[in-house]
């Protein structure tokens, strides 16, 4: 932010030395500056994030309790460990092919979902993975698996020197086209190498997925086409990976992943978890100053920044710059336009994870999920979980938090409970104003017998700006929808 911008946003401004040299400002010896920007589009507060410990007692947005002695494990996610042993995968995070408008899609009789599986005793396992099943069964015995949708070979097989150095496949989105087509969006996460220069880089990736039916009960994948990057980050809006981690500290949290695809009056975009960049409100300690990122009153602003410079999370305040951001493609799912954050999360959480987003009676809704591990807020502990939702009347927001705080789903159980749940994703139905919720269960390889698995789904009722989970609502492990 240049000095010009400051001075017409200060609302404090103290200069204990300064030296004009033409009229203008040469140096200062020391200030302190308070302003508020924000930098056209909406932020998670620390008002309102404060308020969520009291709200989320409230059972309208308790996680159901799940009965752990009916839990099952994907008995289809197979897969190999490094000896070449079959063995049972662990599966989390998933996410359904969806039509242009967030609905499920109808794959000639079969739903499906991606989803990551892998290796429990190999925490670096990741990959992505097709599971599908006949629409009307909605038993967990239902869900077959095609396997991993791409063979390692298939990073080597294009031109695209990013995709040369992928070492996982991270979480995305899949839509089915109008010609027919599957299309991927995933997050290629490449080599991690401090050494040469490697940092772990984080780039949101397409692929059309051919996907054959050689018999009346099985889908397969035969092969991919148009593999491809499209965004790494752009430093001005969304933070790079060189930014965080360019200068050797390994202390920031960078984020670029997740990509949700979605369409709005035939324009294509993905909306992405992401960092925000040195022109959209950056990190560093400048964002104590900022009242935007505080929300509430002045009295507020100034008692919660004092508490903050005090704070023992300091510094990891400082660095947190969560954002959902959003880019436009092009028909050929190529980069058209980087934009603005949908929304950020200064000073409360550098980690705001699986962006979802989709339009309901004319009002965009756009969810995301958090862990309280990840949050620098008081009465919010490390065990807590969150979804968080936000509406707006136009894709771009500005957008509101539901619910008076964003609060949508929240959970508290212990990480060694087997019915723990995450990655709660949000599916809307073709009628009526219930979304199913969709998750997975069970921590990655903390079981021997007990693999991470999809949970079993439930609805949360949307009304306007309010949600509510609907009582006695759970449904079977994985249900995407219901009549």
């Amino acid at each position: 932010m240049n000095f010009k911008k400051i001075v017409k946003q200060a609302t404090a401004v103290t200069f204990t030395t300064a030296l004009l040299v033409g009229g203008g400002v040469q140096a200062f010896a020391s200030e302190k500056v308070d302003y508020k920007e924000d930098y056209g589009f909406s932020h998670i507060t620390r008002f309102d994030a404060l308020k969520i410990p009291a709200q989320q007692t409230n059972e309208q947005f308790k996680v159901p309790q799940f009965d752990a002695s009916k839990i099952k494990n994907v008995e289809s996610a197979k897969g190999y460990d490094e000896f070449g042993n079959l063995i049972n995968l662990d599966v989390w995070d998933t996410w359904p092919l969806q039509n242009a408008d967030g609905t499920v899609a109808n794959y000639n009789g079969y739903e499906i979902v991606f989803g990551l599986a892998g290796d429990p005793k190999r925490g670096w396992d990741t990959f992505v993975y097709l599971f599908y099943k006949k629409i009307g069964d909605n038993s967990i015995d239902a869900w077959k698996s095609a396997g991993r949708v791409f063979k390692d070979s298939d990073k080597f097989n294009t031109n695209d020197p990013i995709l040369h150095n992928q070492a996982e496949e991270w979480s995305g989105s899949a839509t089915f086209t109008s010609d027919g087509k599957v299309r991927l969006f995933y997050t290629n996460r490449s080599i991690w190498d401090a050494s040469k220069g490697y940092f772990g880089k984080q780039t949101l990736t397409t692929a059309q997925i051919n996907v054959s039916q050689p018999d009346g009960n099985t889908l397969k994948v035969d092969g991919v086409e148009d593999f491809k990057s499209i965004f790494d980050g752009d430093g001005k809006n969304y933070q790079t990976m060189n930014q965080a981690f360019g200068n050797g500290n390994f202390d920031d949290n960078h984020t670029l992943r997740d990509p949700h695809y979605v369409e709005d009056n035939g324009r294509k975009y993905l909306v992405f978890e992401a960092n925000t960049g040195t022109e959209t409100g950056y990190q560093g300690e400048e964002s104590f100053n900022n009242k935007a990122f505080y929300g509430g009153s002045n009295k507020f602003f100034e008692a919660e920044k004092a508490k903050l410079l005090q704070s023992p999370n300091k510094y990891y305040s400082s660095l947190a710059n969560g954002a959902l951001g959003i880019v436009e493609l092009n028909d050929d799912y190529t980069l058209k336009n980087v934009m603005k954050p949908l929304i950020a999360s200064n000073l409360v959480t550098d980690e705001i994870e699986r962006a979802n987003i989709f339009e309901k009676d004319g009002k965009w809704y756009l969810f995301t999920d958090t862990r309280g591990s990840k949050m620098f807020v008081d009465g919010i502990d490390k065990e807590d979980i969150y979804m968080l939702g936000y509406v707006a009347d136009s894709i771009t927001g500005p957008y509101k938090p539901l619910n008076g705080t964003g609060l949508v789903l929240h959970q508290d159980l212990n990480p060694y409970d087997i019915t723990w749940t995450y990655a709660h994703f949000a599916i809307p139905q073709v009628k009526g104003d219930n979304v199913v919720i969709t998750s997975y269960m069970t921590n990655r390889g903390y079981f021997a017998d007990h693999k991470a698995t999809f949970a079993p789904s439930f609805l949360v009722n949307i009304k306007g700006s309010k949600t509510s989970v609907v009582k006695d609502s759970i449904l079977e492990q994985g249900q995407l929808t219901v009549e």
